[in-house]
């Protein structure tokens, strides 16, 4: 796929682009990106943007997808596209772009395998894996259960389900409680390499309890409980055709460990694995094409957490940036209560380091727009 393309432009399209271009521009690549947003961070590392039609609320609108990416595309003769979050939801899209360009990804029918909470509930059956059980009514005790929305992403989706949503698009999940583990990795198809694991954490509000607040990326684990997870992941990239980067998330209970979901595609926790020395959008090309791949190895810790703002803001105030922080609103921009403000980050030399240092400085950004609208 590189071999066959010199320039080295690579298409992003996801609700937000700029982690993947940020990994485009690691890997040597030059990313063309289309996202909802275009904020200031894609801008700055993309060499073309467009905004695509949609919203947080309702996805990607898939109506002029292709028009926007063959418009994005221009001259260029593009190794692929690389999608990102928002793809999920409508599979259809997948197939729509493959139809055009190469797609250095899940296809739309493994997408639907995994994504589906009916087949990725039958996949589990079928391989012993366990998985919290799901329906489609109402539960008769439904503060035992989850609301979700199939193909949702983040967290902010998830509800209780005495107060969540149901509809054709809705399904109920059983609560497992435990603590959440993250396993991103590298699949061929035939294999599923785990290039590591992390712990993520909420951000609850109001209105959305389990919305996503950060990851921190984990130095240790335990090596009988990363083995089966290997195990697990290699029994569905077999059963259907998983390939690049993905992750799978699960919750370690007083039973041992449940497989929640699988994320076909690079997600959220892409900035606290990707090195320089080993970068994985590149990786992810060759896994994707059936060559070899390399996996990172890591000496220190990283995590990345997400500042959000608690009231309205009528006409964001012009922040000077620091440095470890992306994602960053732009000066006189709208927001509304729970609307993300950026994205931070920080190293340390242990998971709960870095993890108490991203926390603190989400604090301390916070004053920056905080102090000012309260």
């Amino acid at each position: 796929m590189l071999a066959n393309s010199p320039n080295n432009a690579v298409l992003i399209a996801a609700v937000s682009g700029r982690s993947l271009a940020a990994a485009a521009r690691r890997a040597g690549l030059r990313p063309l990106v289309a996202d909802l947003f275009n904020d200031a961070d894609t801008l700055a590392l993309a060499e073309r943007a467009v905004k695509l039609s949609g919203s947080l609320q309702n996805g990607i609108d898939r109506k002029h997808l292709v028009e926007t990416l063959q418009k994005l595309a221009g001259d260029d003769d593009p190794v692929a596209v690389i999608y990102g979050s928002g793809f999920e939801r409508d599979p259809q899209m997948i197939e729509a772009i493959s139809q055009h360009f190469a797609v250095a990804g899940n296809s739309a029918r493994t997408v639907r395998l995994v994504k589906d909470p009916v087949s990725l509930s039958q996949l589990c059956t079928e391989f012993a894996i366990p998985h919290p059980d799901i329906c489609f009514d109402t539960p008769d005790n439904p503060r035992d259960w989850l609301s979700k929305l199939t193909g949702g992403a983040g967290g902010s989706h998830v509800r209780p389900a005495h107060r969540g949503t149901s509809g054709q698009e809705y399904y109920f999940q059983r609560f497992v409680r435990g603590r959440n583990l993250s396993a991103l990795f590298l699949a061929n198809g035939d294999k599923a390499h785990v290039i590591g694991l992390s712990r993520q954490w909420f951000s609850p509000s109001e209105n959305s309890p389990f919305r996503y607040g950060g990851a921190v990326r984990l130095l240790r684990y335990n090596p009988r409980r990363t083995q089966q997870i290997g195990d697990w992941l290699t029994a569905l990239t077999r059963r259907t055709g998983l390939t690049g980067l993905c992750s799978a998330d699960f919750i370690v209970g007083a039973e041992g460990l449940h497989l929640i979901e699988i994320n076909p595609r690079p997600g959220a926790t892409l900035d606290i694995f990707d090195t320089e020395e080993t970068p994985l959008l590149r990786q992810h090309l060759h896994a994707v094409t059936g060559s070899d791949f390399s996996i990172p190895s890591y000496k220190i810790s990283a995590a990345s957490a997400i500042a959000y703002t608690a009231k309205a803001i009528s006409a964001f105030p012009d922040v000077v940036w620091p440095t470890l922080t992306a994602d960053h609103q732009t000066a006189g921009t709208s927001l509304q209560a729970g609307d993300p403000v950026c994205t931070v980050f920080a190293t340390a030399p242990s998971a709960s380091a870095a993890m108490k240092a991203v926390k603190g400085r989400v604090k301390q950004l916070a004053v920056n727009w905080r102090e000012e609208f309260s």
